[in-house]
């Protein structure tokens, strides 16, 4: 039975946890949590931090005996969304579940990652392993541990977005006994990635979504290119004192993959100058305030931190080095096409360099913490195959066709290698699916019951 909302009262029953907040929004009641954890599960060194979790339950029910179903945001380095009254998957969760909304450790409200952590540690290899403490396997050790100070240990359903489906899989390596179903959308991935084959793979798919774009938007050929002629041959500079590159331009495509990308990016250019007709002379401030905005990480540089180290897998997590070694960068020098030279100018997705931490002003603190979790060869195991293999878990997993992020063939690895899987595949969606239409949830919540396989 899941435990109705006054079941415990975290203020008095365990000192580690905390009810910081209980409040009534329009369409939804809120009970915000924070939860003591320690850094790192395998050490007992007493240091600890503070993981966040927002309960929302529909006002109207919370008096009754819901499911729980705990969101897992994409990322790396993703917080949690900020509930909207009457907004997408969550507006249709709330008709059967009590939803659970975690920040994820260093984002958000969990001790949040900034350039100031940097300042607790004498040297690279101390913050390197803080930042270790930071990966899948961590962040499941914080959701259970919330499962059961906070809510007595019943079990839950998880949604994992993006990145939130590779948090499923390690979920269902070290606790299944805790899920009763998981909804993945657009993050099913294979168990045994290497960052080298990741990009193997994405550089192709980052190369057709640039072409996609260039067919809806035909002029903007001409005018990419000539924004990069300009920055080729000229010292311009960001708002913050950056200077715009060519390569960090090429960042911009990053957004393709998302429903409105290709719609964004256009109209970013299309604002590209500030002489008007003739769109020569200088760029305008709204386009550089706009790049740098879409460019930088002052609100998430956990995500780009950490992009890589999400495949080191154990230490053969990479051609048997176990270091992913910046594989983005690498496997790039196999495509010349995407040399900022060459035109039309190909855009870059999902995919950190290292040149990025000396452009970038919000990364360039964390250029020697970044250097140094490129180079570590000996990761922790995220996943239990044999355990993978068996399990009974009911798995509902969105897969998009044409996901420029995730690779829809680790998708159907992952169908063939982990049990209890179910995949439906659309071209109807990009890879924000879940965020542009609720219909998108009610079709995994369907694939479950009507399985009969939920536990």
């Amino acid at each position: 039975m899941t435990p109705k909302p006054h079941h415990r009262d975290t203020k008095t029953k365990d000192r580690s946890t905390m009810l910081t907040a209980e409040y009534t929004i329009p369409g939804m009641h809120i009970r915000d949590h924070m939860v003591e954890v320690p850094v790192d599960w395998t050490n007992s060194d007493g240091r600890t931090i503070q993981v966040f979790a927002r309960e929302v339950v529909d006002p109207a029910k919370m008096g009754h005996d819901l499911p729980l179903l705990v969101f897992l945001q994409g990322g790396p380095g993703g917080k949690s969304p900020r509930p909207m009254p009457g907004e997408g998957w969550l507006a249709h969760a709330l008709d059967t579940h009590r939803v659970v909304l975690v920040d994820q450790r260093g984002t958000g409200r969990s001790t949040r990652i900034e350039r100031a952590t940097l300042d607790q540690f004498d040297t690279v290899a101390g913050a390197k392993d803080y930042f270790l403490c930071f990966r899948a396997d961590s962040i499941v050790a914080d959701l259970e541990h919330i499962r059961k100070t906070v809510y007595g240990g019943v079990k839950w359903q998880s949604l994992g977005q993006s990145y939130g489906g590779f948090l499923t899989l390690t979920y269902l390596s070290t606790a299944p006994e805790a899920l009763s179903a998981c909804y993945v959308t657009g993050g099913l991935t294979t168990p045994t990635p290497s960052a080298d084959e990741v990009y193997r793979r994405t550089y192709p798919r980052v190369e057709a979504k640039t072409a996609e774009f260039y067919r809806r938007y035909p002029l903007e050929v001409h005018r990419v290119g000539q924004v990069a002629d300009h920055l080729a041959a000229n010292d311009v500079r960001l708002p913050d004192g950056d200077t715009l590159s060519v390569r960090r331009l090429q960042m911009l495509g990053i957004d393709f993959g998302m429903a409105p990308g290709f719609d964004r990016v256009h109209w970013l250019f299309d604002e590209a100058w500030a002489a008007e007709p003739d769109r020569t002379g200088s760029l305008s401030d709204q386009f550089l305030a706009e790049v740098a905005q879409r460019t930088s990480f002052d609100d998430n540089p956990l995500f780009a931190v950490m992009q890589e180290s999400i495949y080191g897998n154990g230490a053969s997590a990479a051609g048997g080095t176990g270091a992913t070694d910046w594989a983005a960068e690498r496997v790039r020098a196999d495509h010349p096409q995407f040399s900022p030279d060459e035109r039309p100018m190909l855009f870059t997705g999902e995919m950190m360099y290292p040149w990025m931490f000396d452009e970038i002003r919000s990364l360039r603190p964390f250029k020697a913490v970044a250097e140094a979790l490129a180079q570590h060869e000996e990761y922790t195991e995220l996943y239990d195959a044999r355990r993978l293999a068996s399990n009974e878990v009911p798995i509902a997993a969105a897969v998009y066709y044409d996901d420029m992020y995730v690779d829809r063939g680790f998708s159907e690895d992952s169908n063939r290698d982990v049990g209890g899987v179910q995949l439906w595949m659309t071209n109807e969606y990009e890879h924000d699916g879940l965020r542009q239409d609720p219909r998108v949830l009610r079709r995994l919540m369907t694939m479950v019951a009507e399985s009969g396989t939920a536990r």
